[in-house]
Formats: C-alpha cells, structure tokens, sequence
C-alpha cells in the first residue's frame, strides 16, 4: 500500500526511462497514473501497481506532479493538447530532449494554460534511475524544485542550475555532445584499426583506456583547465595547436589511405587550421576554443 506521505504522481510517456522512473516511484510507495500511446507498454508497471488512465486529461487531473517522458517537446504539446483545461495548478516536469528555445517556449506555453513547468535532463541510462549514480539537471522556478525535491530526488540527485528555462536543456544538449562525438570517435578509431586486421575485441579495450586517461591528461595540464579558459589564457608550454594541429593532419592523412569516412577527423582538423591561420599557432590546444565560439 502507498504511504500517507507519498504524494501521487503522474507519467506520461512509458518507455524504457519511464518505465524505470515508474517502478522507482511505486518502490518508495507513490501512488503512480500512467498514460502511454501504446496502452499495451504499461502493463508491466500496472501489473507493479500502477494505475492506468485512459486519456492524457485523465492522467494529468490525477496528480498536481505530472511527470513527461517523451521523444521531444512537440510530443507534449500532442500527447497534452486536449488536456489543457486540467493543466491548471500542476508542475509539469518535462524530461523530454529538445533545443533550449523550444523548452522556454514550452514554459510559456505551460504558464498560459496555469501549470508550471520544470525542464529536466536525466544524465544515465534507465536501468541507473533511482541508484546512486542517477542525477538529473534542472532549470526553471527554484521553489518548484524545493517542492517536488524529495520525490524527484528518488529518480536521482537534483542538479539545479538555475531559473532560466532553457538551462537544463542546454546543459543535457552540451553533456550529450561530449557523448556522442565520444562515441563516434571510437567508432571511427575502431574502423581505422580495423584496415589493418584489428578486431574490436582487440581494438576497444585500448581505445576506451584512452578515454579514461583524459581527465589526467588536461590536470597535468593545468591546475584548472577552465579558469585558463575563462581568463584567456592558453600558454603552450606542453602542447600548442602547431603541434595537435599536426596530429589531426596525420589522422585525416591516415583516414584517407585507409578508405574510412573522412568527416570527424575533417572537423577536427579544421579547429586546428583555423587557430593557426589567426595566428595562435604556439597557444595551448584550448585556443580552438575561439574558432568554435566565433565560426566563420
């Protein structure tokens, strides 16, 4: 049974993060309504409790915490579209992807209608929600979040990074760029040793001890790589963009030869070429931080 003190929630959206959410909200005895475009995907969690509504309108009057786990924002406003009259007075928690501008659009839209709209990025995969691990970005009202805090702390530890609406989005936008170009290197690495007869059994394993060695790569650099950044200092007395620039000129050099995409290595490639055509050719590596800031 639920316990008096739970307040009841409610999830729309049933896939694999929301199930997880589901069953870490019923687990700590919140009392959970749930609404799926394909009904059949929450028989699981309703077999673990959950109570199933029959339309979106009837998910949202269920709860004053109405909790979005969808596609993007434009599934929101079509899964919510008819459900606008019983928007009024709940905190909506979007934890949908999308751009920055879309989510402030979104918080005015909430507004109109009487809700209050908290954007939300979940940083691990579902099977991590509720661990210790778990945390989630937020953005919006601040004393929406101190109200809601104990019961999303149960999906993972809040991470506010203040009012602006766009914020979390941002910053799951920006953490999921390091992500997936982190993954397409592998990828790309993988495919290059692979000319040469390299399996990826063989080839992952080294390439991953790579990405773990980072972080001790930029300390050894710096004490701290960001304050340089932020106080314009590139100094290169351990690396300078001539000498990476090079690098990233051998790896296209050996892309080519080996007859694998030639994209990634390109792009990084051109962030050298441009900080040495602005004359920073014997600054830190982080100087291709002005090229990006500023393209062409």
């Amino acid at each position: 049974m639920p316990h008096a003190d739970r307040t009841p929630v409610t999830l729309i959206g049933l896939g694999p993060m929301g199930q997880a959410m589901t069953r870490t909200l019923l687990a700590a005895g919140h009392p959970v309504t749930v609404w799926n475009r394909t009904p059949a995907r929450a028989s699981g969690v309703v077999a673990d409790g959950a109570v199933l509504a029959e339309t979106p309108a009837q998910a949202v009057e269920a709860s004053e915490l109405v909790i979005l786990s969808l596609t993007d924002y434009q599934a929101m406003y079509d899964v919510l579209g008819d459900a606008t009259s019983e928007l009024k007075g709940r905190t909506v928690v979007n934890l949908s992807s999308d751009t920055p501008d879309r989510t402030r659009e979104a918080a005015d839209w909430a507004a109109e209608h009487g809700a209050t709209l908290l954007t939300g990025g979940v940083m691990i995969p579902a099977p991590m929600v509720g661990t210790e691990e778990a945390f989630v970005y937020y953005s919006g009202p601040a004393e929406t979040l101190e109200q809601h805090r104990a019961t999303l702390s149960l999906i993972g530890t809040p991470r506010f990074l203040g009012e602006d609406p766009g914020l979390a989005q941002l910053m799951y936008q920006a953490q999921l760029d390091v992500f997936l170009t982190t993954l397409s290197s592998l990828m790309h690495a993988t495919a290059l040793l692979g000319t040469a007869g390299m399996t990826a059994s063989e080839a992952l394993p080294e390439l991953i001890g790579m990405v773990r060695g980072i972080p001790s790569i930029m300390d050894a650099g710096a004490e701290n790589p960001g304050a340089d950044i932020d106080a314009g200092k590139h100094p290169g007395d351990l690396s300078t963009i001539t000498m990476m620039g090079a690098t990233a000129d051998h790896i296209v050099g050996a892309s080519e030869a080996a007859g694998v995409d030639l994209g990634l290595p390109r792009a990084v490639q051109a962030h050298y070429r441009r900080a040495i055509e602005d004359g920073f050719g014997g600054d830190n590596w982080t100087r291709i931080i002005d090229g990006i800031r500023n393209p062409r």
